[in-house]
């Protein structure tokens, strides 16, 4: 069971993407030092380069292990005028995001899951599916996901361009035995041909009979941070 300490309102969420939206202009590829906490969709939103071009260049880096001192390839983002350009739209819009959420004060983007809480940046409203480690299912490969790690229960796939490759989530609303009841923490590991936008598919160690028993079931998705 969990508690959400989040609110809906209207500017709260519009806050949330104008910070989200936060980048940083860049003219040419340089070396960035990580921080404890970053990903590569952060890193692509802080600095205004398209998340596949940042992951290509840096093909030797594991997506799920990005530790505090790591170095990594900055890949020149757009053009500086357009750089330039969004970063103004950004800094204005920020500024009215800001001005609006004053009267949200207070607002906490937090979950509470067992008795530790985390903090998210996003929430999604995915449509989900069950898959199960049958070779049928898995391109042929068997029970691995995308970086070749066993399937296991809290491994989702996923549309990279709508949740990035290795990001931590917070997965409810689903109804299912073989799930833990509530919800659950996942990592986004692998993919999945017919995963595209806001659609999730769920590992269940299940066999396929008992596993297209799930259907489709509209979740709700935080993307922690």
């Amino acid at each position: 069971m969990f508690k959400m300490k989040w609110k809906t309102s209207a500017a709260a969420a519009a806050l949330t993407v104008a910070l989200l939206a936060y980048s940083g202009a860049a003219s040419a590829a340089s070396a960035y030092k990580a921080k404890d906490g970053d990903t590569f969709w952060k890193l692509s939103k802080t600095f205004n380069v398209q998340l596949g071009k940042l992951m290509a260049a840096n093909p030797k880096i594991d997506p799920l292990n990005i530790y505090e001192g790591l170095k990594i390839t900055i890949p020149a983002a757009a053009s500086a005028a357009k750089s330039k350009k969004a970063a103004a739209d950004t800094k204005s819009e920020n500024k009215l995001m800001m001005a609006a959420a004053s009267d949200s004060a207070g607002d906490e983007n937090v979950i509470q899951v067992g008795k530790k809480e985390f903090s998210f940046s996003e929430v999604i409203q995915a449509k989900a599916s069950a898959y199960t480690a049958a070779a049928s299912e898995n391109g042929g490969w068997g029970a691995v996901d995308y970086f070749g790690n066993p399937l296991k229960v809290g491994t989702i796939a996923v549309d990279p361009n709508t949740i990035p490759l290795g990001t931590k989530v917070y997965v409810t609303g689903y109804n299912y035995d073989g799930l833990p009841q509530g919800g659950m923490i996942a990592v986004a590991s692998d993919m999945g041909g017919a995963i595209k936008g806001d659609r999730i598919d769920i590992f269940v160690p299940d066999s396929q009979k008992q596993a297209r028993t799930f259907g489709y079931q509209y979740v709700k998705v935080f993307v922690l941070e």
